[in-house]
């Protein structure tokens, strides 16, 4: 089959499309044809290499996946050949206590699609039939492989982490991002207050269009003064962060008495300091989350297919090039997501 692969970490360069051999499934996989697979900044930091993790080499990236089954292994009921799924990115022990109590992005063998075993920029993906979610039937292959990460990601921060209630107060870092995308849908379906930031003004824009009461040009504003000017110097009672130390302090400065900030990211660097003085006066939470349970993507996808919520693809490239997509999601000028399309 083909698929693209790196056998060593670097610039989007490192990355092949060639010829592989078929995955091989287990008793309790199945393999999925791929029609279409989204990005994410995961599958950049995979390439580049992460300090301490030992991606296998040679590797195939991808985490977001539309297609359909392909073939079954013997002990699958659950799908059946020619089905059209979408994959929960998370692969797990399932038999952990985390696992059995719905609760498995906490199970200690966590890993995505695409991290730290292969992933769907390929013909064919292999994944435990568990993974296997209801197709959205109104969104076509791109916009349903859109879906996944993202939007479980940012279900999980803002609903099973911050406990966002209605009427609250939200401010979403990157809007152009797909994470940022997903988080003002939520946000605006719960009925907060969404406060968005980018760095250009057709961002900003489109994040108008998507739900963002307000916005901030994070270029030529700070954050923390628009915040406390929206918020007749009150600050929000959500920060919603992924960016990392070159937003932090303004993020932990705009929260509200009592607010709470939740970030799953680190893009632009993780050493990010607090002052505990600020902290316990304020009597802040600060919260990590990562990735989110089967059970919290089943609810996003009800949504998706209700047009409750919406994936935002802002360019397709068919798989061969892989690099081009991996050289355009780097330079930071999508609003929304990249996907690659498997002829």
């Amino acid at each position: 089959m083909k698929a693209i692969i790196f056998q060593k970490h670097g610039d989007p360069g490192v990355l092949h499309y060639t010829d592989v051999n078929e995955p091989h499934l287990q008793h309790n996989e199945v393999l999925v044809r791929v029609h279409a697979c989204a990005l994410n900044h995961l599958d950049l930091w995979v390439r580049r290499g992460l300090p301490g993790v030992p991606i296998p080499l040679p590797h195939i990236p991808g985490s977001d996946v539309a297609g359909e089954v392909a073939k079954v292994g013997p002990e699958v009921h659950t799908v059946h050949v020619g089905q059209k799924v979408l994959l929960a990115p998370g692969v797990t022990c399932g038999k952990c206590p985390a696992c059995l109590a719905g609760r498995d992005n906490l199970c200690r063998d966590y890993t995505n699609l695409g991290y730290m075993i292969d992933g769907g920029c390929a013909e064919y993906v292999r994944c435990p039939d568990v993974n296997c979610m209801s197709y959205p039937e109104n969104l076509d292959w791109v916009h349903a492989a859109a879906v996944p990460l993202v939007f479980l990601t940012a279900w999980h921060m803002l609903i099973g982490r911050a406990q966002l209630r209605p009427g609250e107060s939200v401010l979403i870092l990157g809007a152009g991002s797909g994470v940022g995308s997903a988080a003002i849908q939520i946000a605006k379906f719960f009925g907060a207050h969404v406060i968005a930031t980018a760095g250009t003004d057709e961002k900003l824009a489109k994040a108008k269009e998507i739900g963002a009461d307000e916005v901030i040009h994070h270029r030529i504003m700070r954050i923390t003064k628009e915040v406390r000017q929206m918020t007749h110097n009150r600050g929000v009672d959500v920060v919603f962060e992924h960016v990392g130390t070159a937003t932090w302090d303004e993020s932990v400065k705009s929260l509200a008495l009592g607010g709470r900030l939740v970030t799953c990211g680190a893009t632009t660097g993780y050493d990010a300091k607090v002052d505990l003085r600020f902290l316990f006066t304020r009597q802040l939470s600060i919260m990590g989350s990562y990735m989110g349970s089967k059970d919290e993507l089943r609810t996003v996808l009800k949504l998706v297919a209700q047009g409750r919520l919406k994936p935002i693809v802002d360019k397709v490239w068919p798989l061969h090039d892989c690099m081009l997509a991996h050289t355009y999601l780097e330079e930071g000028k999508q609003f929304g997501k990249v996907v690659l399309t498997v002829p």
